[in-house]
């Protein structure tokens, strides 16, 4: 993406105060994969990314994972990377203390995250999609235009998705539209209006 205001894809946002072994973990908890198998016999799992940058996953000591058909409220369970790639076969990663295929098959479809504390902060003018998700939409006229749900790549530029009473309007994440995001308050000014 060119525009100044380029989005950096990070997955979804768990539910706010989630558990993990008796620490608490800030509201924003960022799934950044999830482990669609085994790989070999050594106890190697195969992920699906959910990252522009599948790599970054390396860079985390440990990750949080929890199966994906859990409820959000569900516990996360803390685990150490023992060693990661990034090949022609896909993302694998070893995970300290499972040492072969049958340790690791019961992880098939664990959603792993990270806490989004220990994002690395966004380059000037990007932005994840997890810091846009759940914020409120406000046009530069000071209306009210609702939430952003969730976001959409378009090819050409991302979309906002933003929920309001009476429905679904789609705001284009470009440069002209967008006037400021503001990740403290949980805001974005648009130059768009609700009648729109």
């Amino acid at each position: 993406m060119n525009s100044e205001l380029d989005v950096v894809a990070m997955a979804r946002i768990a539910e706010p105060d989630v558990v993990v072994m008796a620490r608490t973990y800030e509201p924003d908890v960022v799934v950044m994969a999830r482990i669609a198998g085994p790989f070999g016999i050594k106890g190697w799992v195969k992920l699906q990314t959910f990252t522009d940058a599948p790599d970054s996953l390396d860079a985390y000591a440990s990750w949080l994972i929890r199966d994906s058909k859990l409820p959000a409220s569900a516990p996360w369970r803390e685990v150490v990377l023992e060693d990661f790639a990034v090949n022609v076969k896909g993302v694998v990663a070893k995970l300290e203390g499972f040492d072969d295929r049958t340790s690791v098959e019961g992880f098939v479809k664990f959603d792993v995250a990270i806490p989004r504390a220990d994002l690395v902060d966004a380059n000037e003018g990007e932005h994840f999609w997890i810091d846009l998700i759940g914020a409120e939409v406000i046009s530069s006229t000071g209306a009210a235009l609702g939430v952003v749900d969730t976001l959409m790549e378009t090819g050409a530029n991302d979309v906002l998705v933003v929920q309001h009473a009476g429905g679904q309007r789609l705001i284009p994440f470009v440069d002209a539209v967008i006037v400021k995001v503001d990740r403290a308050l949980k805001q974005i000014v648009v130059n768009w209006e609700a009648d729109w």
